[in-house]
């Protein structure tokens, strides 16, 4: 959704005249593939992080037209509401001190940031949902003043058709409606791109979409919302429920959401682009002039706007994407299912455990998608979802039994899959110091139970037996978070509780 579109009233022949560009871009994508015009390996990974504005008081700040302003870089854009901003790290090839690099990047771009920010009382901070949002930060009236989320807030309420129902039972329950999709802003995240080549596009998101679980588990930081005590990493359900074009009948009927983590495993990316055509019906139905066969057979590159941007409406946990750099087509798989923070190393030390462990699984004789049932690669990830690091997990046995068991998720990362993304990094040619310390954070975290979701409901009890109200609670704990997350040591580091106050004199 980070192209730019106009907004314009839709009528019923542009919704005809989009699906058959669909078509037409989708023979294009499977031409593309069997003339094999895509780009060859380059081991490339790109990096994008959704932030929340907030003030000195840790409330979210409804300015990011002014912040952006100050800001001034293609780097930071708009994000869904006025108190949201993404950051874009450019592409950089996997091997070396990738990562150390990469957080070197990201800690300048927000330290500039957050001092931008700071000249009109308001900061930058890295959180999957902000504690302190209310139901009254989350309005139409809030979304950013940008065309495209007018157009698709506006769509999806029509396709809809009634009032949103949120409704997420956790440690507590959250029972509402909304007029709008503004819920969804509450979600922000991190986004890890990977290119591959055709060949290895479904091994990857096979892969991607079989670890989910485990990344939820071990990197969890959402578990607050509207003053309630949610599940763990509480984006998933939140944004599934705030894009829900379904109204209950059609829910009933089986129909997809478009907020999906799929139903199979796949052979080609070709599978994932043409289930959106055949499932989805178009948000957006903006054409443009390409044809796109024509520029095949004129040996261009086109650029299936159409498609591209229909794919930006179906809200894959691992997504497809396709896009053109320097003239050449290339695949992407995007990894959705992470929130953003608590630090930047945290935030590095996941993207290592990521990009490690897909490429170990991905190279694997006997994948573990042919040992593991979808149904339980899906329903791991909800459990993950909801339980955070204490979640249990189904798992291939090893052995020649074969079949699964229940384990713990802290457990298979430490025992199973921390091994796999050592071997998967020194693949990739990643320094084996970069490698130890950001896996070593991961290995930290499981030994000690503790990620960014732990540490935000532990710290908010302790304010509560302290004395101080829900509200209160919430807005110490937010304040308090800003202050480590900016210190920047690790979460599993931090402290619970609130610190004590310095007496005077």
């Amino acid at each position: 959704m980070g192209e730019k579109v106009v907004a314009a009233p839709f009528d019923l022949s542009d919704r005809q005249r989009y699906r058959s560009k669909l078509r037409q871009c989708l023979t294009g994508l499977e031409r593309l593939l069997a003339e094999k015009r895509f780009d060859g390996p380059k081991n490339l990974l790109g990096l994008e992080i959704e932030l929340n504005l907030v003030g000195p008081d840790g409330m979210p700040k409804m300015m990011n037209g002014q912040v952006l302003e100050r800001i001034a870089s293609r780097d930071f854009q708009t994000e869904l509401a006025m108190f949201n901003l993404e950051v874009n790290i450019a592409p950089h090839r996997l091997g070396g001190r990738v990562f150390d690099r990469l957080a070197e990047e990201l800690r300048t771009s927000l330290a500039y940031a957050h001092r931008k920010a700071n000249e009109v009382d308001a900061g930058i901070m890295m959180i999957g949902i902000l504690p302190t949002l209310d139901r009254d930060d989350l309005v139409s009236s809030n979304l950013s003043d940008v065309d495209r989320y007018t157009l698709l807030n506006d769509q999806i309420v029509a396709a809809r058709g009634e009032d949103f129902a949120l409704d997420i039972d956790g440690v507590e329950r959250l029972s509402c409606t909304s007029k709008s999709i503004a819920p969804e802003a509450a979600c922000t995240s991190v986004q890890l791109h990977l290119q591959v080549t055709p060949a290895r596009f479904a091994d990857v998101w096979n892969a991607a979409q079989a670890i989910a679980a485990a990344q939820v588990a071990i990197g969890a930081n959402s578990p607050f919302l509207f003053g309630r005590e949610l599940w763990r990493e509480s984006r998933p359900p939140l944004f599934t429920q705030s894009t829900d074009t379904r109204p209950p009948e059609l829910q009933a009927q089986g129909v997809r959401p478009r907020t999906w983590f799929g139903e199979r495993w796949i052979s080609s990316a070709y599978d994932l682009f043409e289930e959106n055509l055949r499932y989805y019906p178009a948000l957006l139905p903006i054409c443009d002039d390409e044809d796109p066969l024509s520029v095949l057979d004129d040996g261009g590159v086109p650029k299936l706007g159409e498609l591209v941007l229909h794919n930006g409406t179906v809200y894959r946990w691992n997504r497809p994407v396709y896009g053109i750099a320097d003239g050449v087509p290339h695949l992407r798989v995007e990894n959705r299912v992470l929130p953003a923070g608590p630090t930047v190393t945290d935030v590095i030390a996941n993207a290592a455990f990521y990009y490690g462990v897909v490429r170990a699984l991905a190279d694997e004789s006997r994948p573990v998608w042919t040992r593991l049932p979808f149904e339980a690669a899906a329903a791991n990830f909800d459990s993950a979802c909801r339980y955070g690091i204490d979640a249990r997990l189904q798992w291939p046995r090893r052995g020649r039994f074969g079949g699964t068991a229940e384990v713990d998720a802290a457990q298979l990362v430490r025992d199973e899959l921390l091994p796999l993304a050592e071997a998967g990094l020194d693949a990739w040619g990643v320094e084996p110091a970069d490698r130890d310390l950001y896996l070593g954070v991961i290995e930290e975290r499981c030994r000690r139970r503790a990620n960014g979701a732990s540490w935000q409901a532990a710290t908010f009890h302790r304010a509560l037996e302290k004395g101080l109200s829900r509200e209160a609670a919430l807005a110490a704990t937010t304040r308090r978070y800003s202050e480590l997350m900016h210190l920047g040591e690790p979460v599993h580091t931090w402290p619970v509780g609130l610190p004590e106050p310095v007496p005077l004199g």
